[in-house]
């Protein structure tokens, strides 16, 4: 199913506002159309006013954001963003932050965290000792200890201090920090409203169970097919056993996907994240259920979803704009009086990305 236009000319709008610049060719290329489908787009929104255009290249016309305008801090402030090595779902949200600092005047020092527990805590004291002023993070925390080891020390940095995609259980030593994220049980909705309205009954969700996101997502999906009408059987498992930190897990929970598929007489899958949902795909094939004719699959990141073949629709959180919002969170921090304001959690929307791995089931359910 290709993506309606409107929707894509959004995304353009939304990529090249994060970044300020854009080529066009970069455009084609994460949204997998043609070179001349953007030239196209970019054209008509050209002519609404809302980009202008170089050679080859797309410019934003919308204003800097007035929070941004209204908080500028002092000349000479540094801040220092922290997060995991390897983590491609960070990217985009440090570009957004990286287009709001660069455009105050504000340097910004990225340090990457090793895999190890606890890596956060030296590179954010060797941040304060090189002088940052502020600091937004995103920790690993692959799990519940790993986080409230970190709760005391992280509340008591003494710089404003922005988490992104985090959020602190209530109660905690870190409750009333300042955190941007998205709304992940809203994009475990999306993904279920899809699939209930193609006409699926029987799905498998499928997480990993080493982040704060994918217990996130667990939590919701268990919610919402839990209490959803339409929903007849669902179940969850890990979606790679090297997925998931120490049990203890069930048998159907630790099971190979495309055997849980078949018990639960599934017809549909959500699968977190990109990488792993392109994984399951592959070894669908190799057992012979095709996607989607046998099952359809939703992925959750929208990293590189729209690369696999067929492209998977995806839960696509803002990522540019968490970090967009992250930053521009902390420059108000940076410009105002310590407690002049009370702490803030700001959530973003995720959008659904249809693309061709959806559809409805083979044998459609009577209504």
């Amino acid at each position: 199913m290709r993506e309606p236009v409107d929707l894509r000319r959004q995304r353009i709008l939304a990529a090249v506002q994060a970044r300020g610049t854009a080529r066009v060719r970069d455009l084609a290329a994460e949204l997998q159309v043609s070179v001349v489908t953007v030239r196209r787009d970019v054209e008509e929104l050209t002519r609404e006013g809302r980009l202008s255009r170089g050679h080859g290249v797309v410019r934003s016309t919308l204003p800097a954001r007035e929070t941004v305008a209204e908080a500028v801090p002092a000349a000479g402030d540094r801040v220092a963003v922290v997060v995991p090595v390897r983590h491609s779902y960070l990217t985009e949200t440090l570009h957004g932050a990286r287009t709001v600092l660069e455009r105050a005047g504000v340097r910004m020092a990225l340090h990457l965290a090793p895999q190890a527990s606890g890596a956060e805590r030296p590179l954010v004291e060797r941040a304060l000792a090189d002088g940052a002023d502020g600091l937004l993070i995103a920790p690993r925390w692959r799990g519940r200890a790993d986080e409230e080891a970190d709760h005391e020390w992280l509340a008591g940095v003494g710089v404003p201090t922005v988490l992104m995609e985090r959020r602190p259980w209530r109660g905690s030593a870190l409750h009333a920090l300042d955190s941007v994220c998205s709304d992940h049980w809203y994009g475990a909705h999306l993904a279920v409203e899809h699939l209930v309205g193609l006409g699926h009954r029987r799905i498998v969700f499928a997480t990993r169970h080493d982040s704060p996101t994918a217990r996130s997502l667990r939590a919701a999906f268990t919610r919402i097919a839990g209490a959803h009408p339409l929903v007849e059987q669902w179940a969850w498992a890990l979606v790679a056993r090297e997925a998931g930190a120490d049990g203890p897990y069930s048998a159907d929970e630790t099971a190979e996907l495309p055997a849980l598929m078949r018990k639960l007489g599934a017809s549909a899958m959500v699968l977190h994240g990109d990488v792993d949902a392109l994984m399951v795909v592959q070894r669908l094939t190799e057992e012979g259920v095709r996607v989607p004719q046998d099952c359809s699959v939703v992925a959750y990141d929208d990293v590189v979803a729209g690369l696999a073949s067929p492209p998977l629709t995806a839960v696509s959180p803002p990522k540019a704009e968490v970090g967009h919002a992250a930053a521009e969170l902390l420059l108000q921090r940076l410009a105002e009086a310590p407690g002049s304001r009370p702490g803030r959690r700001v959530e973003l929307l995720p959008r659904l990305m249809v693309r061709g791995s959806t559809d409805r089931p083979a044998e459609p359910l009577a209504e």
